[in-house]
């Protein structure tokens, strides 16, 4: 998680401690990120990006799944079956 974020929920933290002890503002801001950091970084936790990429080859792996099944469906039942699955992810069937 970015620092900018780690901050902002730091903030909101310290807005809600009580006014009498805010004087102690400086130190619990830092224990605050310190304790939201190690918490945080014991996660199992991946970027936007990875997520992002793994749910394209997700979705990739799901259409050429329903194509595999339709082959197979069209071969036990005597029909033509297409040779390759469409890839909807460009639009166009991969070559082999």
């Amino acid at each position: 998680m970015d620092t900018f974020r780690i901050d902002e929920i730091a903030r909101k933290l310290l807005e809600r401690v009580p006014p009498a002890l805010r004087s102690m503002q400086a130190d619990l801001e830092t224990n605050f990120r310190a304790v939201l950091r190690e918490r945080l970084s014991k996660l199992d936790l991946v970027s936007r990006d990875e997520f992002d990429a793994q749910t394209r080859v997700l979705e990739r792996t799901r259409a050429q799944l329903e194509a595999l099944e339709a082959r197979l469906t069209a071969l036990e039942g005597g029909a033509p079956a297409p040779l390759t699955p469409r890839d909807p992810g460009r639009g166009t069937a991969p070559t082999r």
